[in-house]
């Protein structure tokens, strides 16, 4: 019985584990390799290029972290047209759907509904499927660093999470950050 209990408890674990790692938030880079990224030491938060709106305590979040996690790789802010570097953000929400299935083998299942089509019923054990289907939002935050004197893209970071409250946005996009300019290459 103890032996029992142990698989339930390290299969519970294992569960609890893999729904936290889907709240999670998943990073893509891309960088222009004929770039001379040792270059750039200054960068200026530019404006998006759409009007896209954040709430406040994201964008305090966003530019927080922005200006931390360049801060630590020693690139330093700059007013305007004195920057190496053009930071532009671009976020987004699409609403997705995720469907499961699952099936119960029928483990003290008596036949009736949703098999019971006349007089007849289904065997004991006959499998029933369940299907559970669930919408939510996914954001996305993409950070573009473009080099200020050619306007020449040369680094992308996108950012994907599941969007939640305020605050848990707001640490989602300072995770999203952190990996996106622990990405950015050194220059050499």
């Amino acid at each position: 019985m103890k032996t029992v209990f142990n698989f339930f408890l390290a299969a519970g674990v294992l569960c609890v584990l893999a729904a936290c790692a889907g709240e999670s938030v998943t990073v893509t880079t891309d960088h222009d390799p004929a770039a001379h990224f040792a270059a750039y030491k200054t960068y200026t938060l530019a404006p998006p290029a759409r009007g896209e709106t954040l709430s406040p305590v994201a964008e305090a979040a966003l530019q927080d972290s922005v200006r931390t996690e360049l801060a630590k790789r020693g690139i330093t802010e700059a007013p305007g047209k004195k920057a190496d570097l053009d930071v532009v953000r671009h976020v987004f929400v699409h609403e997705k759907v995720s469907v499961q299935q699952y099936t119960d083998w029928g483990y003290g299942y008596h036949g009736g509904w949703p098999y019971g089509y006349g007089r007849y019923g289904m065997w004991y054990g006959a499998p029933v499927t369940y299907t559970d289907v669930n919408t939510y939002g996914e954001g996305t935050l993409i950070l573009d660093f473009v080099d200020a004197h050619t306007k020449k893209l040369v680094f992308r970071g996108v950012g994907k999470a599941v969007v939640g409250g305020p605050e848990s946005n707001a640490e989602k996009i300072r995770a999203a950050v952190a990996k996106i300019v622990d990405q950015f290459p050194r220059g050499g």
